[in-house]
């Protein structure tokens, strides 16, 4: 019998690191727990650190790791009575030869738990671990997968952007839990992506048949992002949102156009994060000489992050590749002009709410920028479209109902299975 359309289910969404300040994963699990637990369903988050923040009607299991990535004490030596859990041993060992085994254990974590829970729940949602627990998780419960974004892409940027062979193979060594993410999302029955451009490039990159996938775009939380019309936005304020050293995320490129743009004016750069230490991003800002031009504004509130779009002319997502691109929809929430990059899946997102150019073109990023600055009718028509984007076509209860409808679909398809298997 198929389960009713409007019964209430207990899901168990799994996520191996759910940082609440920055990353995808941690926004992804908030924000759809939310929403699921608001369409009546119970929600339970199994998470290893660093945990999300959730809301106080949301259980939150914590499956506590090694956390040798903890930026507060990062790759610290394990005490020897860690060490005699065999699960603590394959994560050290992992990341000691300079491999990245957090959702390997996890899963493993995962799967020790369940064996004990897995009556609890209708459905399992891993969030883009695609561990080999999952594969032993999905024998005892039915299970769906989350892939934001082929992590495929992430390796091939980072090992071509290197020149010197052993940091190549140290990239590839680090990337080799690939092989793990492939073998267990080709045995995972329905997999949700977050865009057409993300599904296309999964599909190829794993060799998973299109029809396995449902496309269901990401929200954007607009009690946390909104306008501020009282603040007034400085002239020649451009903001960004990611400090990350990777090739992925185009910072290097638009900050060499910020320097282009500074010998004929003023402006300033304002970046939302923590630049790495001594890292490829500190070394370009030297090298540029605009030092002076550029603030980071380390680790900041939900409620300073909106002050910050409210103060800034412009808001820039140089990314060279997303999946989906959340703070180009966070950014066209408060209102403030965007230019994005064609990155992946970022049109898909911006769409008519923003101005569109060439990733890895530090030129048109140059063009786009003196634009908007120079031009306050333009920015407001770009600032207004992006914010009526967001409200027409982005919501969390959107991504929820049609999340929903994917559980009931593999809930159902399950039983009929174990049915004709009896």
């Amino acid at each position: 019998m198929n389960q009713p359309p409007n019964s209430s289910l207990r899901v168990c969404l799994l996520s191996y690191r759910s940082n609440p300040h920055c990353g995808g994963q941690g926004v992804y699990v908030r924000n759809l727990s939310r929403a699921l637990a608001d369409l009546g369903h119970r929600v339970d988050v199994i998470s290893g650190p660093q945990y999300p923040v959730l809301d106080d009607d949301i259980r939150l299991i914590k499956l506590p790791s090694l956390d040798l990535y903890n930026p507060e004490d990062l790759f610290r030596m394990p005490k020897m009575h860690e060490l005699l859990n065999a699960i603590n041993f394959i994560e050290w060992f992992g990341i000691s030869t300079m491999g990245f085994s957090e959702p390997l254990t996890f899963g493993m974590r995962a799967n020790r738990y369940l064996k004990q829970h897995f009556r609890d729940y209708d459905i399992v949602h891993d969030n883009q671990s695609l561990a080999y627990g999952i594969w032993a998780i999905k024998r005892r419960v039915p299970t769906v997968a989350t892939i934001h974004h082929p992590i495929t892409v992430d390796r091939r940027l980072e090992v071509n952007a290197e020149t010197i062979l052993w940091k190549k193979l140290k990239h590839l060594r680090w990337y080799s839990f690939i092989h793990m993410q492939k073998t267990v999302a080709k045995t995972i029955p329905h997999i949700i992506t977050v865009s057409s451009c993300a599904r296309k490039d999964i599909s190829r990159d794993f060799n998973i048949p299109s029809d396995r996938f449902s496309v269901i775009p990401n929200g954007i939380n607009t009690d946390l992002f909104y306008p501020l019309p009282d603040i007034q936005r400085e002239q020649n304020r451009v903001i960004v949102t990611n400090s990350a050293d990777t090739p992925l995320k185009g910072l290097f490129f638009l900050l060499q156009s910020i320097a282009e743009i500074s010998k004929i004016r003023d402006i300033r750069l304002i970046v939302v994060g923590t630049p790495k230490k001594n890292g490829h991003v500190i070394n370009l800002i030297k090298k540029l000489g605009i030092g002076r031009i550029v603030k980071f504004t380390g680790r900041i509130s939900n409620d300073e992050f909106v002050r910050q779009y409210a103060r800034a002319a412009v808001a820039v997502v140089p990314s060279v590749y997303e999946g989906f691109g959340l703070p180009a929809g966070e950014a066209m929430a408060c209102a403030i002009p965007v230019i994005s990059t064609t990155g992946g899946a970022l049109p898909e997102v911006v769409g008519d709410g923003g101005i569109l150019i060439p990733p890895a073109d530090p030129a048109a990023l140059t063009r786009a920028i003196l634009d908007v600055l120079g031009n306050p009718d333009l920015a407001q028509r770009i600032g207004q479209a992006g914010f009526r984007r967001v409200q027409n076509h982005l919501t969390w209860k959107a991504a929820a109902q049609k999340t929903v409808t994917v559980y009931r679909s593999v809930i159902n398809g399950n039983r009929r299975f174990s049915k004709n298997s009896n």
